[in-house]
């Protein structure tokens, strides 16, 4: 059996995120911070600097105006907002090159992208102001699959395979059959990566959000945005994922049952042009996928 900690321990391709991400968080945290110097240290890594101003510039935020350089771009986002951009253009690039050969990698990062899309949709629908936060946290939730792929491909077949025969639920066959599930090797690589508490404390509650303590709203935003993105996974009606949603999620949110669907339909339109600025190349599948499920959502 295995531990979530002796799983990151043993992948050295996600050991730590690029050198660039860590010198502009520094400064973003900084009490002297300098917009000057963070400008610097994005434009001396120019695959950043283009992938910044591509997003920026993209109906992901919807600018009025476009924004020609990151100069501009930095006080127009706010730090905050700017660390989450570069941590997830940090994280893009960090998946890039990595095909393990038991993980379907297209099935893979449509998920990825799907569970992000439907945390920001949400935050947006509770009006949390974290949405981009919560995107990337979102983003990074499955990666726990990533690293039992590439540590322990063939006991993570073995869990997958439990599931998708409708034995028992992922989580519980990992926890059997590696001894440790997703959420858990999440939440210890993001530790490892010495990201801020926040995203530990939500990914590893994300099947259990009653778990994560002052994070509770934040995990129950992710455990639906998860639902969403089985459910595309599986082929499933938003009435079936609806089913296995406790309700007292709803309650703790403050939303309706009802606006399910919505939310999911509208991360499922985004799916494809998101993707080609995050994992360029992948797009073109996936906006078919996206446009399947539309039609089968709306027949």
């Amino acid at each position: 059996m295995h531990s979530a900690q002796e799983l990151v321990a043993n992948i050295e391709s996600l050991a730590v995120l690029p050198a660039v991400y860590y010198c502009v968080r520094e400064q973003l945290e900084s009490p002297e911070v300098s917009i000057s110097k963070v400008v610097l240290l994005m434009e001396a890594d120019p695959a950043l600097a283009a992938s910044v101003l591509k997003l920026v510039n993209s109906a992901f935020y919807g600018f009025s105006r476009k924004i020609e350089s990151v100069e501009r771009a930095i006080p127009i986002l706010g730090l905050q907002q700017t660390h989450e951009l570069v941590l997830a253009m940090s994280v893009s690039s960090v998946f890039k090159g990595i095909r393990p050969l038991s993980m379907d990698m297209k099935q893979y990062w449509q998920g990825c992208m799907l569970t992000a899309l439907a945390a920001r949709e949400l935050a947006h629908a509770t009006c949390n102001p974290a949405s981009e936060r919560l995107f990337v946290i979102g983003l990074l939730a499955d990666i726990g699959h990533l690293v039992m792929y590439l540590v322990i491909p063939d006991l993570a077949v073995s869990a997958q395979n439990a599931a998708d025969a409708g034995h028992e639920p992922l989580h519980t066959a990992e926890r059997r059959i590696i001894g440790c599930d997703f959420a858990e090797t999440g939440a210890a690589l993001m530790n490892t990566w010495g990201l801020p508490r926040s995203f530990a404390e939500t990914i590893g509650a994300q099947i259990t959000p009653q778990l994560a303590g002052k994070r509770t709203f934040e995990a129950e935003l992710l455990h639906l945005a998860l639902a969403i993105s089985k459910a595309d996974r599986y082929n499933e009606s938003s009435e079936e994922a609806l089913a296995r949603i406790d309700p007292r999620i709803w309650a703790d949110l403050g939303l309706a049952p009802e606006s399910f669907p919505k939310i999911r339909e509208s991360a499922e339109m985004n799916l494809g042009s998101c993707t080609d600025l995050f994992f360029p190349g992948e797009a073109l599948s996936m906006a078919g996928a996206a446009f399947m499920h539309l039609n089968r959502a709306n027949p």
